[in-house]
């Protein structure tokens, strides 16, 4: 019976240090990131995270002027000038520069579309961060054709 009683005993103590063990390891293992879905959810990665890029527009020299900021530094920006039914009026890769306003990477691109424009906006710029692959929202323009 002693035998037994040690045998039961044991095997309880073995499983009590087991169960006690694991959620010890468990949380550890949930401290440190293991996929890369894991790497995006933990708190401290968020303040990694570049400010999304964005757009804002105005008149120079007769034409549709396309600025934005938090862009990449020194890298390139695709900027696309389209009619709200796809078409393309106007598009260009311009390298992104630090500017003592624009906050990030900057970009001023002067289009060849004609400005300032009478009408409600019939088409809409975006640009495209190549080093982050991440897209603009969509700027809301005028696009129109000067008639000389």
């Amino acid at each position: 019976m002693n035998r037994v009683m040690r045998t039961l005993l044991g095997v309880t103590a073995t499983a009590g240090i087991v169960a006690l063990a694991v959620p010890a390891l468990s949380t550890a293992a949930n401290a440190s990131p293991t996929s890369p879905a894991d790497i995006n959810s933990t708190s401290n990665t968020h303040d990694l995270r570049q400010a999304q890029p964005f757009l804002f527009n105005y008149t120079f020299n007769g034409h549709l002027k396309i600025a934005g900021g938090n862009f990449t530094i020194d890298r390139r920006v695709f900027l696309v000038v389209k009619y709200d039914t796809g078409r393309t009026a106007f598009s260009k890769w311009e390298i992104a520069h630090p500017h003592p306003v624009t906050p990030g990477g900057a970009i001023y691109v002067e289009t060849t579309i004609a400005a300032p424009c009478a009408g409600s906006n019939n088409g809409y710029a975006r640009a495209y961060d190549e080093a982050t692959r991440t897209w603009s929202p969509r700027l809301p323009v005028s696009i129109c054709q000067r008639i000389d």
